[in-house]
């Protein structure tokens, strides 16, 4: 007769054996884990995007189309995203491509919530993407162009950034009339949760533009200075319903709102006018 020792001990041997073939089939299905599969649990994350035509794993796959919450096709998006995600750390690679937006950049999760960008660079047809709205100075239009080669976030607020922006063929669509503004340039930096943002002209379009933006989770103050290169009777109209034109045809813009006060170097600018 066998032992009830030896039985018990075959039965332990069986038993771990078994449950090693279970951890290692576990770990093999995280590792090639379907992005079909995972679709119900991240949809939350999309904020309304759709995601069609999946293929490749959670890890390393691919979209064939991406829809916004009205239906809209945005184009295709390849991602890589870390198996280090199963340990808490985050780090994903995105490239999204389409006639009106591409998008590409690198993203890690840090902690405390917050999240680092590297390498971003968009291209977006604002005409088309922007929702229908009517704005007092008008829709915008043309061709925007964004690069951040560092960003970090803390609740979608940049802590730091280091951004170019250029506005191509600039157009505000009003309802009487298409008003050109030309190329327009512009650069932000953050530090410490406070943005510091200028833009201006290429220096041959029909506006003129000088302009200072600040921005804080507190309040915001803007300064610029427009003047109309050309007589176009639109682009006049449009300037004038920013402010009275100075002897120059100069119109200045002086403008804050929140704790505009507690920004740095608010206190030289208070000094001048501001209008509401």
């Amino acid at each position: 007769m066998q032992h009830p020792g030896n039985r018990r001990l075959k039965y332990l041997r069986k038993s771990l054996i078994g449950l090693g073939v279970l951890v290692l089939a576990a770990a093999l299905l995280l590792w090639f884990l379907p992005v079909r599969w995972v679709l119900p649990w991240i949809r939350p994350q999309l904020h309304g995007l759709s995601l069609q035509q999946l293929q490749g794993s959670l890890w390393d796959g691919r979209a064939g189309q991406v829809l916004t919450p009205a239906g809209r096709p945005l184009g295709q998006l390849q991602w890589k995203l870390s198996r280090r995600a199963l340990f808490g750390q985050v780090q994903m690679q995105l490239n999204l491509h389409g006639a009106l937006l591409d998008f590409s950049g690198e993203m890690q999760g840090l902690a405390d919530h917050r999240v680092e960008w590297h390498r971003v660079s968009v291209r977006a047809e604002l005409a088309a993407l922007l929702p229908p709205a009517n704005l007092p100075l008008g829709q915008p239009h043309g061709e925007l162009q964004l690069t951040v080669e560092h960003a970090l976030l803390q609740g979608g607020w940049p802590l730091q950034l280091q951004a170019q922006v250029q506005w191509q063929h600039a157009v505000m669509h009003t309802r009487s009339a298409d008003v050109a503004l030309g190329d327009l340039h512009g650069q932000a930096q953050a530090r410490e949760g406070v943005i510091q943002a200028q833009w201006h002209d290429d220096g041959q379009g029909p506006l003129q533009v000088d302009g200072q933006l600040q921005l804080s989770p507190l309040g915001w103050r803007l300064d610029a200075t427009l003047r109309a290169r050309q007589t176009d009777p639109a682009l006049r109209h449009w300037l004038a319903g920013l402010g009275h034109p100075d002897a120059d045809g100069k119109v200045h813009i002086q403008r804050s709102g929140g704790l505009a006060g507690t920004l740095p170097g608010a206190a030289a600018t208070n000094q001048g006018p501001k209008s509401p």
